[in-house]
């Protein structure tokens, strides 16, 4: 029977099962699935036994998965035991189940015989359930490479300032020459 190998506090309070699944909703592995539709707890045994019931059904054809791990312990004390003196030792454990929730996936056999199957698991567990089928949801992570944003181009307003540097160097720039080449020129042709 499923339990955990170790948890970080042994006794865990009784909590609430307010509310629907919010996970563990849709069909992950397989074609068929068995869904809950009320709220409650299984027991390791009662998921076993409800194993056993769809793999005797279906002689052990495809494939089944579990989806629900009971991961809650349940204490209990001792028969005509006082009130008080702690809390009791842990008998068994149980997962929570709420609405929406998917318990067990079956593949690789015709529907009629996998909702037979699901149907006479669903009468081993405490809550009710109805089978479902569906596609399986495919898991695969796409990833989106998001490119770095590029510089902004400059405004035009920015532009001009750049410009006017520009033309006041080419001004200065032709003028010295010119004059230097005004007085070279007539220099030359005065001495030759």
């Amino acid at each position: 029977m499923l339990s955990p190998k170790r948890t970080k506090y042994r006794k865990m309070q009784k909590g609430r099962m307010r509310g629907k699944a919010l996970r563990g909703g849709s069909l992950q592995f397989g074609e068929y699935g068995l869904q809950a539709t009320c709220c409650g707890k299984v027991t390791s045994r009662q998921i076993e036994a409800a194993r056993v019931a769809m793999t005797r059904y279906t002689k052990r054809g495809g494939q089944v998965w579990i989806m629900i791990f009971p991961d809650k312990s349940i204490t209990k004390k001792a028969a005509e035991t006082r009130m008080g003196s702690g809390k009791g030792n842990v008998e068994e454990w149980a997962a929570v189940v709420k609405p929406g929730r998917i318990l067990y996936e079956m593949k690789g056999i015709p529907q009629n015989e996998a909702f037979e199957a699901l149907r006479l698991a669903g009468h081993k567990l405490p809550i009710k359930c109805k089978p479902i089928a569906g596609k399986p949801k495919q898991n695969v992570k796409i990833r989106v490479m998001v490119e770095p944003p590029k510089a902004p181009a400059p405004a035009p307003a920015a532009a001009a300032p750049a410009a006017a540097p520009a033309k006041g160097g080419a001004k200065g720039a032709a003028a010295a020459p010119a004059k230097g080449g005004a007085k070279g020129a007539a220099a030359a042709p005065a001495k030759g």
